[in-house]
């Protein structure tokens, strides 16, 4: 199963430089014939470069660097993104281009025979709709002639001078708002397109983001964003367009009219949020990731940089809002709670199911606030409201007893344990805003919640 795949190739000088940010001219299509002014208009893009946008050669290639964490250099070398990154990089300083009417049309021109019409179609329209509920802007379906957005599924160098590359590789590409090939939209028929399915690529969520460099965005560095550069897998069914992707594209086209009172958009945390609490925190092979939301934060002991990720994009088959977690470094195995379900990871594959009463918890206990383990004495402790259990793997059963109160064993822990983790010989326990900093029972030192998020 592909978790993660670049999302487009469409890159800075195709897709910034245009000769004018209005809807396509479908008289002078009819005139030239499609494969001419295809040609034509290609190289009045490339040519304008300079005129449009004023940005050095070597300063694209350093910005391109910098967005997939690359050495920059301000020059091209063997160096490549990983996999799972969208070719396409915006600059900032570039011109910002919409189109020049609300009311836009599409076509479907070719299809995959990956799914059926009818899943392709229903695909295609619920990514247009993603952008109309949001804004003023309106999508209209033709069959026949040239439309503002033409759609189609190919392979290879297919004639607009960015090829595709085979499977597993760059997924889509769209061109911005503007004559000619403006508002295309092509998809790569050598990847697998599902219709809800993370078993290949789901059409509606590579459509809707293709779909917002077809409409004037760039890609957004949240990486909850639908405009992140990477391809993330997420339910279909309660997919709602994140804060930052309606941000922006109402900062184009303004907010809709017909829908003043649209649902709040989920937000990406704010690792500086002073009021921020910590989901789940664990380690898994020297790192350590910090879970909130759909999001998590992962955080290398030789890198200084904090990288933020959404959880699907990981592990497609995890949940969100996660209660608990921790790494049993013994069996290098990651183990995931939610309610009574338990995930157990090895790396970036889920390996195992299992649920609470595996580990010996009373079947009153309906979920956990946190857990942690600990490889000195071999115990993994669950914390549950104010109080917790202790669990031998050594013996594979529950300590006799437990439950006992935190604060017994954890001075000045009154409140409950949201997030716990062990860290080079300490113990962290998360409450509230808080992180209580232990030395086997004994408190070191009360941090900030952003304190290892370098906020």
């Amino acid at each position: 199963m592909k978790t993660l795949s670049q999302l487009c190739v469409l890159m800075t000088l195709v897709f910034r430089v245009h000769t004018s940010p209005v809807p396509q001219d479908t008289s002078v299509f009819s005139e030239k014939g499609d494969e001419e002014l295809t040609k034509q208009n290609h190289f009045i893009k490339l040519s304008s470069m300079e005129e449009e946008n004023k940005l050095p050669f070597g300063r694209k290639v350093s910005e391109t660097k910098q967005l997939f964490r690359l050495n920059v250099t301000g020059t091209l070398d063997a160096e490549k993104p990983e996999k799972h990154h969208c070719g396409f990089t915006g600059v900032s300083e570039a011109k910002i281009y919409k189109w020049s009417t609300n009311n836009l049309t599409y076509r479907i021109e070719k299809y995959t025979p990956d799914m059926s019409v009818a899943e392709v179609d229903e695909s295609i329209d619920r990514a247009l709709q993603v952008w109309a509920r949001v804004t003023p802007l309106r999508f209209t379906r033709i069959y026949s002639g040239v439309a503002d957005i033409m759609i189609s599924f190919t392979v290879g160098d297919h004639g607009d001078g960015s090829p595709f590359d085979g499977p597993d590789g760059l997924l889509a590409h769209a061109f911005g708002p503007a004559v000619g090939l403006g508002g295309d939209t092509h998809f790569d028929d050598d990847e697998t397109f599902t219709f809800k399915s993370p078993d290949g690529y789901v059409l509606f969520l590579v459509a809707a983001h293709e779909f917002g460099h077809a409409l004037g965005l760039d890609h957004s560095k949240d990486p909850g964003a639908l405009m992140n550069a990477r391809y993330s897998y997420r339910d279909v069914d309660k997919f709602l367009l994140p804060g930052d992707d309606v941000s922006k594209i109402q900062a184009l086209y303004g907010r809709n009219p017909e829908e003043p009172d649209v649902p709040t958009p989920p937000t990406t945390p704010n690792a500086c949020d002073p009021n921020l609490v910590m989901d789940a925190v664990t380690n898994l092979r020297g790192e350590t990731y910090f879970f909130k939301n759909n999001i998590f934060w992962r955080h290398h002991p030789q890198i200084p940089q904090i990288e933020q990720f959404l959880i699907k994009s990981f592990w497609p088959d995890l949940p969100d809002n996660i209660d608990a977690a921790f790494e049993d470094p013994s069996d290098d195995l990651v183990y995931i709670f939610k309610g009574q379900k338990v995930w157990v990871l090895s790396g970036y594959d889920v390996v195992k199911r299992m649920n609470l009463v595996s580990f010996g918890l009373p079947a009153k206990v309906k979920k956990i606030n946190a857990a942690f383990y600990d490889e000195h004495t071999g115990k993994m402790l669950f914390f549950v409201d104010k109080s917790y259990y202790s669990y031998d793997t050594n013996n594979k059963k529950m300590d006799e007893g437990y439950p006992k109160l935190v604060k017994k064993t954890f001075p000045e822990m009154s409140g409950k344990v949201s997030a716990a983790f062990r860290y080079k010989g300490f113990t962290y326990l998360f409450s509230g805003r808080r992180i209580f900093e232990f030395s086997e029972s004994t408190l070191m030192r009360k941090l900030g919640n952003y304190y290892f998020l370098q906020c």
